[in-house]
């Protein structure tokens, strides 16, 4: 099992730039944002064009890239974190020099439309942050267990540490019990989707797979986990955590409530499989160092899944 590499722990007075890779966003939350990180004794530092609007997205795509390796080559900066998703990662993906990056690797934090870069960043040897984002960053209370879980793994409670960091969640009904080893890889479903065939697709020979969406018609889901099924990858997998899908319509257009379905494709899948786990577009987004060595153990009462 190849290990990735991890950026550095952060510590007290270390630059954080936050920039918008993908859709422009209301600046409401960047300064949010910005006084979050200040809060935990952070420097936060708005990209030229954090809150730039070209259509719907946060700039041009060269204003975009420019942010993004100008925050990569930074030699001060230690985390990046992305505003927001949306749609716009894509045109970023075969473009990043990471030159300079290898030399001083940081954070890289986002979800959603970011699940992009976080395949460019394991297709390149580093461990980054399925997290939330400027939104939650403002408007969640300090005792919110994703932001709490964020400021752990950043200040140094990750792999390669003598802490263990876990994510506990209830057993679902349509699990699949046991307990497996592997990378873990994933995010956003359509947007990882986007990129099957390329040399940024995930591999699927030893990794422990996470899925989310939203606003994904349940029919669509279905085909994106067919395309799994069909292409040899989910025969190939360690584990499969199906996590939240949001914001659709139950129209029953597959004859069942949509996790009943996937439950179906995956019937005949030897491997640890949980659904409901806690990352996608909820409150409840959990951190996930994407990369990383992890242990999922699927039980009869609860799911977890630990960082060692």
């Amino acid at each position: 099992m190849e290990s990735l590499i991890y950026p550095p722990r952060l510590r007290e007075g270390d630059r954080v730039i936050i920039l918008s890779p993908s859709s422009k966003i209301d600046k409401a939350f960047l300064r949010g944002a910005a006084r979050r990180l200040k809060s935990w004794g952070l420097e936060p530092v708005l990209a030229s064009h954090a809150g730039s609007s070209h259509g719907t997205y946060a700039g041009s795509v060269a204003q975009r890239l420019k942010d993004l390796q100008e925050a990569m080559d930074d030699p001060k900066a230690r985390a990046i974190l992305c505003s927001r998703g949306g749609y716009g990662a894509v045109h970023l993906v075969d473009k990043l020099d990471f030159t300079r990056f290898r030399e001083q690797p940081k954070w890289l934090i986002g979800f959603s439309d970011i699940t992009a870069l976080h395949c460019v960043f394991q297709h390149e040897g580093f461990v980054s942050l399925h997290a939330p984002m400027a939104r939650h960053l403002t408007v969640e209370p300090d005792d919110d267990p994703a932001m709490q879980a964020l400021y752990d793994i950043l200040f140094g409670q990750y792999p390669g540490e003598k802490q263990n960091f876990d994510i506990v969640c209830e057993a679902h009904r349509l699990n699949h019990q046991g307990t497996s080893r592997g990378i873990l890889r994933g995010g956003n479903f359509a947007v990882s989707y986007g990129l099957r065939g390329t040399p940024w697709d995930i591999p699927a020979e030893g990794t422990i797979l996470f899925l989310e969406d939203v606003g994904e018609r349940p029919h669509a889901v279905e085909r994106m986990l067919y395309n799994l099924k069909l292409g040899g990858v989910l025969e190939k997998l360690s584990g499969l955590l199906i996590g939240q899908f949001t914001e659709y319509e139950e129209n029953r257009s597959l004859g069942k409530p949509l996790y009943e379905a996937l439950a179906d494709v995956l019937k005949p899948y030897d491997i640890p499989i949980c659904f409901g786990f806690p990352v996608g577009h909820v409150t409840r987004n959990m951190p996930l160092p994407c990369g990383a060595e992890a242990v999922l153990e699927v039980g009869k009462k609860e799911v977890k899944l630990s960082f060692k």
